[in-house]
């Protein structure tokens, strides 16, 4: 390739966007203390602030006690709104379930499961068990009320087993209008350790995605990628600290 070959295709590769798609489950707070908790769900480029793309949700639920019970979701637009009932204090685990989407450019399947931790009332016990889902991110830090700069710890457990050498993709939630210096820093990427442990240190305040990346599953005998994915909470430092 000539020095002009090799400039445009370095100005090729800068303009494709990036391509980290996350199913984002957000709720009003990670922590709380009231009778109902309202969230929304959408499929986006979560550090890029967008754009929302069409999906389907297949399930909806949280875990709380052992249990699963289903929750109701209103669409609107390309996004969905839907609320939970605080019925006691506890740790309530929300799960939303995409139905299996084909990525044309990859030639298979993609479906999601995505996850985020509620407390109500400082209850604080059952974080750090898996509830049984065939790929789930497994806190080893409490996943909320956490500060920015904090260190998360999660376990990936597919099959109810960890699951080793696994790519994690992390993004931020930018919901207000944050611009990177580079395109490369919109998504940071990880792998699982031997024993199934990822390591991220929370840069500043917001809501986070951590998505990981599984295959040798099929969907209407096509290959299909599921993905577990956790959203926690970095709380802001209080003013006057550094």
């Amino acid at each position: 390739m000539g020095l002009r070959g090799l400039f445009l295709a370095t100005a090729l590769w800068a303009s494709v966007p990036a391509l980290g798609h996350f199913l984002a489950v957000v709720p009003e707070a990670d922590f709380v203390k009231k009778r109902e908790v309202k969230f929304k769900v959408e499929f986006t480029h979560p550090a890029e602030g967008g754009p929302a793309m069409p999906f389907e949700v297949e399930r909806a639920t949280v875990y709380l006690y052992g249990k699963f019970y289903p929750v109701k979701l209103e669409k609107k637009g390309l996004t969905y709104e839907g609320s939970f009932k605080v019925v006691r204090p506890g740790v309530y685990q929300l799960v939303v379930e995409q139905k299996p989407y084909w990525e044309e450019s990859e030639g298979l399947y993609i479906k999601q499961v995505a996850k985020v931790f509620v407390d109500a009332y400082g209850w604080e016990e059952g974080w750090d068990r898996p509830v049984g889902l065939k790929v789930e991110v497994v806190p080893q830090v409490r996943p909320f009320g956490l500060w920015e700069g904090n260190t998360f710890v999660g376990r990936v457990y597919k099959d109810g087993k960890p699951l080793a050498g696994a790519t994690v993709e992390v993004e931020y939630y930018n919901d207000r209008g944050l611009k990177y210096p580079v395109p490369v820093l919109t998504t940071q990427t990880l792998k699982t350790d031997e024993r199934g442990y990822f390591y991220y240190t929370l840069p500043w305040s917001g809501w986070w995605g951590f998505s990981v990346l599984t295959e040798g599953q099929t969907h209407e005998g096509k290959p299909l990628e599921l993905d577990a994915v956790l959203w926690i909470y970095a709380h802001p430092k209080p003013e006057g600290v550094r």
